[in-house]
């Protein structure tokens, strides 16, 4: 397939290059170091406590008995799967991607987005700053995350410009039919006061964007079936996806089709796109996704649990 974004990729020849790979100190030299600048934001994240916190982090469903439905640590993997796929074929930066996609949610809360809502109720109603995983997640590398380095010191991961951007915004919980990086090099600390605020500085990071919603809804989907809550509502599922119901219904299927169309539909000029049709069908398994899934009534007596336990923890910690 065409590499139809190769201009305007994160390489050395993109007159943001420098903004791109800016850091808020310089990282230590090794003489023997043959990795670039994202390669090493790759590996600090991964060797970062924050990530290996995302294993005991659910997805969707809360201590599911079958070993095999997504942790939050899947997820990150899923999305960086997906987003170098969709990179590689467009000529795009797959070590940015790779790296942005796998800190992309360490800010998230325990309990997943439920969990979220619930911090932010609290933190709001004492007066305090919303909760919101993106700009914690942001927070997370910047000020509490600790490597230590050649030197044997503890310091900050002190990511480039481009991946932290890339956690900050990465927001996927909306819908826009076509996706372009912004133009301004804002400040991510101050300038940034809400989720979706702006679009990713890098057409890379708009990629992850994408790449986290299309993660998710397929592999939602396919553990709900595993878990049997949709049980009743796949003949309307079949018509949704336009399948036989004789065929499977996978992640694999689903995902499939919207990166391949997401390829074929996009282009600098148009931005990062799908077909109508296509977007429709997306726009549909979303709907479905919240209606027979998210807000299945299996998901209840486990949200009441969440909340007991995260303002029980608030309240000591703010007591």
């Amino acid at each position: 397939m065409e590499q139809k974004f190769i201009e305007v990729s994160a390489t050395p020849s993109n007159p943001n290059w420098e903004n791109m790979i800016a850091r808020e100190e310089e990282l230590y030299k090794k003489t023997n170091d043959v990795r670039s600048d994202f390669e090493r934001d790759y590996d600090r994240i991964l060797y970062s406590n924050a990530y290996r916190r995302l294993k005991h982090k659910t997805q969707v469903f809360f201590l599911p008995k079958n070993d095999h439905i997504c942790t939050r640590i899947e997820h990150v993997n899923n999305v960086d799967a997906t987003s170098y796929t969709i990179a590689k074929s467009l000529g795009l930066n797959t070590t940015l991607t790779r790296a942005i996609s796998i800190a992309h949610d360490i800010g998230h809360s325990p309990f997943g987005h439920k969990g979220e809502s619930i911090l932010n109720k609290l933190a709001t109603s004492e007066g305090l700053e919303r909760f919101w995983h993106e700009r914690n997640g942001l927070n997370f590398v910047d000020n509490i995350e600790l490597l230590t380095n050649v030197n044997d010191e503890e310091k900050n991961l002190n990511l480039t410009y481009a991946v932290r951007d890339g956690i900050i915004s990465h927001c996927g919980e909306i819908d826009e039919i076509s996706l372009k990086p912004r133009t301004e090099y804002v400040n991510l600390e101050t300038d940034y006061l809400s989720p979706n605020q702006y679009a990713p500085y890098t057409w890379e990071g708009c990629v992850v964007k994408i790449s986290d919603k299309i993660s998710y809804i397929g592999r939602d989907i396919e553990d709900a079936i595993s878990m049997g809550i949709l049980d009743k509502n796949l003949d309307k599922l079949y018509d949704l996806l336009g399948i036989s119901k004789l065929e499977n219904i996978n992640n694999t299927n689903i995902i499939g089709d919207l990166i391949y169309d997401l390829c074929v539909n996009s282009s600098p000029e148009e931005g990062l796109k799908f077909s109508d049709k296509m977007y429709e069908k997306l726009s549909l398994l979303k709907e479905f996704n919240y209606k027979y899934i998210y807000k299945h009534q299996c998901m209840k007596p486990s949200e009441r649990y969440f909340e007991l336990v995260l303002t029980e923890i608030f309240n000591t910690l703010n007591s």
